[in-house]
């Protein structure tokens, strides 16, 4: 069974990463950029092989959608090449994590983006609706949230908020 789940949110400057010990459930967030992320991978990878704990690395697939388009009737042929290009680049970020962390000998899924169902902006998760079923209260980006979320729900933990929060 694992016991350290390692989520990551691609992004070509700084992923979002979350950092679950299932026992515990406790939650440590942070936003790494490509190196230090694989420097981070390999630190972990060697910890928890020492004290014989199993680790499961989860990245967010985006490259697995079957269709992923960004584009508004608004947007003309530049925008919408810059946005095909963006998220194209931080899906080869994702590629380049799986396949460095499996060059490690890293337990890795890719995992399908989650359904964005929430309060905040684009339906993304927001801080306090993570930390009404996480308690993880420190500040956070939207892909540290989006990586934490990942871990969470990948770990089979509830995510049950309690009522309508305050914005």
């Amino acid at each position: 069974m694992t016991r350290h789940i390692i989520a990551i949110d691609p992004d070509v400057t700084k992923s979002g990463v979350a950092f679950l010990h299932l026992p515990s459930r406790e939650l440590h967030c942070e936003a790494l950029a490509f190196p230090d992320l694989i420097d981070s991978l390999d630190a972990i990878h060697k910890a928890t092989t020492d004290l014989s704990e199993p680790l499961t690395v989860v990245v967010e697939a985006g490259w697995l959608n079957r269709s992923n388009w960004h584009t508004h009737a608004r947007d003309n042929p530049r925008t919408a090449a810059a946005k095909g290009r963006d998220a194209g680049r931080n899906h080869e970020v994702g590629r380049k994590i799986v396949e460095m962390a499996r060059h490690m000998g890293i337990d890795v899924v890719e995992q399908r983006p989650l359904q964005k169902c929430w309060q905040g902006a684009g339906r993304k998760i927001s801080a306090p609706e993570l930390a009404a079923f996480t308690g993880y209260t420190r500040r956070t980006s939207q892909d540290m949230r989006d990586a934490a979320l990942l871990a969470w729900v990948y770990a089979g933990l509830p995510v049950r908020l309690p009522g309508p929060l305050a914005p």
